[in-house]
């Protein structure tokens, strides 16, 4: 495959990863606002199968977008022969550094705080009803950090590709 075409295609895959990825962190804030201490209510034994099916399929979808994200960003730096400026923080590369290395926080923040909670939140892993409603709190904290986070990495990112000679 020719590099240009990859490129693209990298460039594309990032782009619509971080839509998946970021909306869901954003869908996340609108439709609950504020912080509750309850527990999804467990859905009737008939449905259970196409609850649980439905909501791992949700879940899984978001999560892997953040790790194609990471992947084809690191790519395109690589690919451009930015990676270790940008993973240094030197030069016109220190803005989308810092947007890669937010980005980096978000991915360990999700699949190592709120993906291992979640899981007791939603049923998924037998907890005891105060260890998942603990869990809530965690996972709420932990959803809102990467919702936040959100907003400077997309700027440096975008500033790093448009605008890195302002820095």
């Amino acid at each position: 495959m020719d590099i240009a075409l990859a490129d693209a295609f990298a460039r594309y895959l990032h782009v619509l990863a971080v839509i998946v990825w970021m909306g869901h962190n954003w869908a996340n804030v609108v439709s609950r606002p504020r912080y509750r201490r309850v527990l999804p209510a467990d859905p009737p034994e008939a449905i259970r199968e196409v609850f649980v099916a439905a909501a791992r399929r949700e879940h899984g979808f978001f999560r892997y977008a953040s790790l194609v994200a990471l992947a084809t960003g690191l790519f395109m730096l690589w690919d451009r022969g930015l990676l270790v400026d940008a993973l240094r923080l030197r030069g016109a590369a220190a803005p989308i550094g810092i947007g890669m290395w937010l980005g980096l926080v978000m991915v360990v923040n999700l699949w190592f705080v709120l993906w291992p909670h979640q899981k007791k939140v939603l049923g998924f892993v037998a907890a005891p009803v105060d260890e998942r409603l603990r869990c809530t709190r965690i996972t709420f904290v932990s959803s809102r950090t990467n919702t936040i986070l959100s907003i400077p990495a997309i700027f440096f990112m975008v500033m790093g590709a448009h605008g890195a000679a302002l820095f």
